[in-house]
């Protein structure tokens, strides 16, 4: 197996009241700190595919999902496999052993990137 680099990427999260942020329904009492490498547990849930690894986004883009009490971070992510999937849950999830929340990205606007992919302040 190839040894892949770290990778940029992006992850919904629930957005409590007091601001923390956590897993939107797999362990979903977990609270996500910033800066810090999180390794992927395994939590089979009834209902729920079995996917163990960290979700996230290339892109900020999940159509399926609703951005309701919810933000997106900008993550980096290590020991991850590429998953494809249907156009309307984002095209391609990255299934990761480790993530770590670099930033929270603005909610304020549709489009949270100008033209060179940086993130708006």
């Amino acid at each position: 197996m190839k040894k892949m680099k770290p990778k940029i990427a992006y992850k919904l999260f629930k957005l409590r009241k007091n601001k923390t942020i956590g897993p939107l329904f797999i362990n979903s009492k977990q609270i996500i700190t910033l800066n810090k490498w999180l390794k992927a547990e395994d939590h089979p849930t009834k209902g729920y595919a079995h996917r163990p690894g960290w979700h996230v986004c290339l892109d900020t883009t999940a159509p399926h999902l609703t951005m309701k009490g919810r933000i997106w971070c900008k993550v980096e992510v290590k020991d991850f496999i590429e998953l494809k999937r249907p156009d309307s849950q984002g095209t391609i999830w990255l299934l990761a052993k480790y993530m770590r929340v670099i930033s929270k990205l603005n909610t304020k606007h549709e489009n949270r990137f100008d033209k060179e992919n940086k993130e708006i302040k």
